[in-house]
């Protein structure tokens, strides 16, 4: 049962979120919203559990997550290994995407996400 005051607190995060997102967030929403993507439909900046998803296509269990400066500091990575351990349990699969490569080469990492959403269940991604 998830608490009711943290859930609150994560959807208003979320909403947060959406609205100011980074750059690199802003250029990748743009070639996977409307199902632009495969013909797949993602959501940006989604509540699950105890987490926000940077972006989420629920048909294929895919996370994609887009990582800047700050994700390469030691305690962020445990972070985001507890992180992407708990969205696997939960059936997900992880793609990290780093903000250079979405705002040097957008084309690159659209083509990175394709090829996630492809895989076969078994084949993992990220």
């Amino acid at each position: 049962m998830r608490d009711p005051i943290s859930h609150h607190v994560m959807i208003r995060l979320a909403r947060q979120q959406r609205k100011v997102s980074v750059n690199a967030e802003t250029i990748l929403w743009r070639a996977l919203r409307d199902r632009r993507c495969g013909a797949f439909k993602f959501r940006r900046q989604v509540t699950i559990g105890r987490y926000i998803a940077d972006f989420i296509c629920f048909e294929k269990r895919l996370v994609v997550e887009i990582d800047g400066p700050s994700h390469e500091h030691k305690d962020q990575r445990l972070h985001d290994a507890m992180r992407d351990d708990w969205f696997r349990h939960k059936g997900f699969r992880i793609l990290r995407i780093s903000n250079d490569l979405v705002i040097g080469s957008p084309d690159l990492a659209i083509q990175k996400i394709i090829e996630s959403l492809n895989e076969r269940r078994n084949g993992g991604a990220g």
